[in-house]
């Protein structure tokens, strides 16, 4: 069994968005712990940003609205048995609205088979709001 949590600003990601405001870095963080016996890797974790337009039409175009500060993609040799691993970055927001983070797995062809869990990570929602004042 493996596990993957995400956080947003150092608070665990739930059912409620997480809240951010225009401007401001906001700090992400997946973390990954492998209680298997054995160990998995090599991997990539992308992070892509998108907007939910409530009509089952998703816009991933989000160059306008969205930066990341440095990359959105983070490559990882292998997470040991009981080892924990840590991505981080963290994303600008450029405007309002509601955007949801979608975290993705990569395995290529010399990959030991990632956990199906790691997989089945909800979308982060976060809600930019205006900028402080």
């Amino acid at each position: 069994m493996s596990l993957a949590d995400v956080l947003v600003d150092g608070q665990p990601c739930d059912r409620e968005a997480a809240a951010c405001h225009v401007g401001d870095p906001v700090r992400l963080e997946v973390r990954l712990t492998n209680r298997s016996p054995r160990s998995v890797g090599p991997f990539a974790l992308s992070v892509v940003p998108f907007q939910d337009h409530q009509n089952g039409v998703h816009s991933y175009n989000l160059h306008h609205a969205v930066s990341f500060v440095g990359s959105g993609t983070f490559h990882l040799d292998a997470v040991q048995p009981s080892g924990q691993s840590a991505c981080l970055g963290a994303l600008l927001f450029l405007c309002t609205g509601d955007f949801f983070l979608h975290i993705r797995f990569h395995e290529d062809s010399s990959s030991k088979g990632l956990p199906p869990s790691w997989f089945c990570l909800p979308s982060v929602h976060v809600r930019a709001l205006e900028a402080r004042a």
